[in-house]
């Protein structure tokens, strides 16, 4: 029997919340019956869902957190949205970990001021199972801090491994920092410093990543800031998302590329499953208390089912104990 494991879960997470949420948390429940839910949100969204399904809870709040709102000021002001309310449930042990496809950026502060950072981590990072034909590799940080020091990276790359041994069975993960060239001198002033402390910190410190080893390169985990981290990220779901559309229209084209499809048609769904961002449900934000997993915003049921049973799999796993050991 697997440990029984509660997630506070955001109802109103999402560009098409509530409904998806609701569906994927009915999936989620059905597929782990070890797993219990409470759902926040408006009571009049929450309460019915809840009489309907064992082992969910209702937790009724008043506030929502737009995606328009600055995130820190919205986290500290609406103390009854569900993002807050759904951390403060994990800071408090009535939860383990907390799950949103809301804004990412209220989610980081909820998950940093109220569930709290594991003491020795300077800054919580997001990091994110890149999916690929290759073989899959963490990018971290992918949002979270803008702005890093060259120390930061260090944290990223030790809490990046531990969550590497964790998810991808590699005992000691080899670990590159992004950058514009494998050579150490290549990169700003803050790539060359971050390589140095890479090199003297860390025995898997494995030197530089350019941009195409992402997917396709000898690393496990591949830590940088996290605005290039975001916009690395962003830049491979968008080519993904253009390459199979035109191809799509490619294969549509014409009869003869119709039966060309239809022949390749096993291999091409193996394709896209092994580079499916759905699968994965979401990002944890490690170096937090407990787990805080984060989605995107255009999350349909499945992907909101895979991210409320990725935060209970972390919960289990003892991620957050082993960064705590770690750092």
């Amino acid at each position: 029997m697997a440990q029984k494991v509660t997630i506070s879960v955001d109802a109103l997470g999402g560009d098409n919340a509530p409904g998806v949420v609701l569906e994927g948390v009915a999936q989620a429940l059905e597929q782990d019956i070890d797993l219990s839910v409470i759902l926040c949100g408006p009571a009049e969204i929450v309460e019915p869902f809840a009489e309907k399904h064992d082992r969910c809870t209702a937790r009724a709040t008043t506030e929502v957190i737009s995606m328009a709102e600055h995130p820190a000021n919205a986290v500290r002001k609406k103390k009854d949205s569900s993002i807050v309310v759904g951390c403060r449930l994990v800071k408090e042990g009535e939860a383990q970990g907390f799950f949103s496809a809301g804004s990412t950026g209220a989610c980081l502060a909820a998950g940093t001021l109220v569930i709290g950072r594991i003491k020795g981590v300077s800054r919580p990072a997001l990091a994110t199972l890149v999916p690929s034909p290759k073989k899959p590799v963490i990018l971290c940080d992918v949002g979270a801090n803008a702005d890093c020091k060259p120390e930061f990276l260090v944290q990223f790359a030790q809490m990046a491994s531990t969550y590497a041994k964790v998810v991808l069975g590699i005992d000691n993960p080899r670990v590159g920092l992004l950058n514009i060239g494998e050579e150490e001198e290549k990169g700003s002033q803050f790539a060359q410093s971050a390589h140095q402390l890479l090199k003297s910190s860390l025995d898997n410190f494995d030197g530089n990543a350019e941009g195409r080893d992402v997917l396709d390169g000898p690393f496990d985990v591949i830590v940088c800031d996290g605005f290039t981290g975001n916009v690395c990220l962003k830049t491979i779901e968008g080519t993904a998302k253009t390459l199979f559309s035109e191809l799509k229209g490619i294969m549509m084209a014409s009869v003869k590329s119709k039966i060309g499809a239809l022949l390749i048609k096993g291999e091409l769904k193996k394709l896209v499953s092994s580079i499916d961002p759905d699968a994965a449900g979401g990002a944890p934000l490690l170096g937090v208390k407990g787990a805080c997993i984060v989605g995107h915003g255009s999350s349909n049921a499945r992907a909101i089912k895979n991210g409320v049973l990725a935060a209970a799999e972390y919960v289990r796993s003892g991620v957050s104990e082993l960064i705590a050991q770690t750092v």
